[in-house]
């Protein structure tokens, strides 16, 4: 293995980890709703988190129209971004990605669960948060330092989907 796919592969099982105990952590401190919590009930909670979630995107665009207004790359098509643009539309681009997918989860998750079970959308949520920024902080060190959020991310969205099914058909 290259040194390059070390540090890669280092970063992604760090990111998997740290998200797995992230995880179960908040999931066991969070406060979810009763038991008997209905649909619509169950499905506003997570809705509320999924908004949450989507900072790390808003701050991204945020930044990249703020670099475009106040530099040569204002007209997008003039090709004069700077490295930290084209990295920053990248995170954008992955982060809308991940985004939709942590959509889906949350509200599959939200619907075949219990009331009380929905702290795992919540901790999601802030795992997913702090996964986003890590990505973004990471790339822009150096664009193989973004392995960690990005396996985080990505790995969370699958345990999410993974929940939903387990308690779908259990």
């Amino acid at each position: 293995m290259k040194r390059e796919q070390k540090i890669v592969a280092a970063g992604a099982v760090t990111g998997v980890f740290a998200m797995l105990a992230g995880l179960f952590a908040l999931s066991s401190l969070l406060v979810a709703l009763p038991p008997f919590a209905d649909a619509g009930e169950r499905l506003a909670f997570a809705v509320k988190w999924i908004a949450a979630a989507a900072a790390p995107l808003f701050f991204a665009i945020i930044a990249i129209g703020n670099a475009r207004a106040l530099s040569d790359a204002i007209d997008p098509t003039a090709g004069k971004e700077s490295p930290a643009m084209i990295i920053d539309g990248r995170v954008v681009d992955n982060t809308l990605q991940q985004y939709v997918l942590f959509v889906a989860a949350c509200l599959a998750v939200a619907a075949v669960s219990r009331g009380d079970q929905l702290s795992l959308v919540s901790g999601a949520a802030i795992i997913f948060i702090v996964s986003r920024f890590a990505f973004w902080i990471g790339y822009r060190i150096d664009p193989l330092y973004r392995a960690f959020g990005f396996a985080s991310t990505a790995y969370l969205n699958i345990t999410l989907f993974g929940a939903a099914l387990w308690r779908a058909w259990n």
